[in-house]
């Protein structure tokens, strides 16, 4: 995929969106699909952000976890292409297996609705109270209450439909029993519709395709070019130093984190004292643990489903899902149904992870860790595919750290930031005219959809603050 060399870019631009996570990339999209001049810069070589993939003896490995709601479809036929939501598919078979329960699911409503009353014996109109009360939650409701005690009221002692509620939700955006009731209930009616979705075909194909949606709009891309600074004068944008090379521009939508956009790239000198200190009430999310497995060229393993929420932890806890030696893992399967060009077997393990657990250690520490992550995995796996170990031909690991280092997001922070990011968010623009902020923040502007969702929204803002 070529794009255009930095040397070649212009010196002035209606707009410059600063990296190219899925929330970037539409709102570039978006602003070219309006008729601004757009240049795309990305520090990386490859597009994407945490929508990522890489290679590693003859495997490619998708990074991000590989299933997201059924309103992807909407969404990217709305915003995309036709190619590109007919590429959708969904995951048919997801798998819960620990000591409270075992079972599979489509992960829609229906068949959630039809588990909880069958396997966990609540009756119906306690099931269906509790799903029409998060589907009606929204920003405008008391955020006071918690996950918990939204769990507490529909299913007292419940710690088994907790679990069965929470840890999937946990997996996708880090998020605890303790956070706004709000932030769960948005994220999970997403995701509680028809099912759980992916992209066939794997990241790589999704993102070379809106690559060249973004060409064909118009969109200077250009990689391997990180944004130092934005220009500030007197309380507007002007410009981007780029590689020690001035752009200038009206607007700029930056995709780096939310911290790293106003402490590194803006600066804490071009906010308001009162800006700053709702600024620095915001928590950094946690990160993720991740280990890649590639299965030899030949060999093969039946269907184990497609997303394996697996732990032998006795009850649910999103504190000691973060632990270095966690007993939860997921497993994202991949078949050759779902590289069909590329047809292969590769099976990636997630967990959650704390950025300090690792940031510390002593290099040969930190590679022994790594080796004691992946072996955990490999034993936990070997519980659903018997064998598995001498069918594997490669193993790649990544921490905190691999997430820090290729993405530049604080702390390894593969969710964003917890709820108060929202606001900030949506206000720097407010503080700074013409800087505009889209990522994951918030918990509920995280994962694919909610990346591209939140691109959209960004996107109208800025293009009229630029038109007026």
């Amino acid at each position: 995929m070529a794009f255009t060399p930095f040397d070649k870019v212009q010196d002035t631009y209606d707009i410059v969106v600063i990296g190219s996570g899925l929330g970037g990339l539409t709102a570039a999209n978006r602003l070219a699909q309006c008729g601004h001049r757009i240049l795309l810069l990305e520090q990386h070589h490859h597009l994407g952000g945490l929508a990522a993939w890489f290679k590693r003896g003859g495997h490619t490995f998708d990074v991000s976890l590989h299933g997201f709601p059924h309103g992807m479809v909407k969404t990217c036929k709305k915003y995309w292409s036709k190619a590109i939501y007919n590429s959708i598919v969904q995951l048919k078979n997801i798998v819960f297996d620990n000591p409270q329960f075992t079972l599979t699911t489509t992960f829609s409503k229906d068949d959630f609705s039809r588990i909880l009353h069958e396997q966990f014996k609540i009756e119906r109109s306690v099931v269906d109270d509790f799903f029409n009360t998060v589907r009606a939650m929204n920003f405008y409701d008391d955020q006071s209450m918690t996950t918990r005690e939204l769990f507490e009221k529909f299913f007292p002692g419940r710690s088994d439909v907790h679990r069965l509620l929470m840890e999937p939700i946990t997996y996708a955006n880090g998020s605890t029993l303790d956070e706004p009731a709000i932030t769960y209930g948005i994220v999970f009616s997403n995701f509680m519709s028809k099912g759980v979705f992916t992209f066939e075909g794997g990241t790589d194909k999704l993102i070379a395709m809106m690559a060249d949606e973004l060409q064909k709009n118009g969109v200077t891309i250009c990689t391997g070019a990180k944004a130092e600074r934005v220009l500030v004068d007197k309380g507007k944008v002007r410009g981007v130093l780029v590689n020690g090379r001035e752009i200038a521009t009206k607007a700029v939508v930056s995709n780096s984190g939310i911290t790293n956009t106003i402490d590194q790239l803006a600066g804490r000198e071009a906010f308001s004292d009162d800006f700053l200190s709702r600024f620095d009430k915001v928590v950094v999310n946690n990160s993720s643990s991740q280990v890649y497995f590639g299965i030899r060229k030949g060999e093969f393993f039946p269907d184990v489903g497609d997303l394996l929420f697996t732990s032998t932890a006795e009850k649910f806890s999103s504190e000691k899902m973060r632990r270095k030696d966690t007993q939860s893992r997921t497993f994202s399967v991949y078949y050759p149904k779902t590289r069909p060009e590329k047809p292969d077997y590769t099976v990636v393990a997630s967990m959650n992870a704390n950025y300090d657990d690792w940031a510390g250690l002593d290099p040969q520490i930190y590679k022994q860790e790594k080796e004691a992550m992946a072996e955990r995995c490999l034993l936990d796996l070997e519980r659903y595919i018997p064998g598995i170990r001498t069918k594997i031909d490669t193993v790649e690991t990544a921490t905190p750290k691999t997430f820090h280092r290729y993405t530049l997001h604080t702390r390894g922070t593969s969710f964003g930031t917890k709820f108060e990011g929202l606001d900030i968010s949506r206000t720097i623009f407010k503080e700074v005219g013409g800087l505009f902020h889209v990522g994951s923040v918030g918990i509920i502007m995280s994962g694919w959809l909610g990346a591209i969702n939140y691109g959209v929204i960004v996107a109208n803002d800025a293009d009229a603050y630029v038109r007026t």
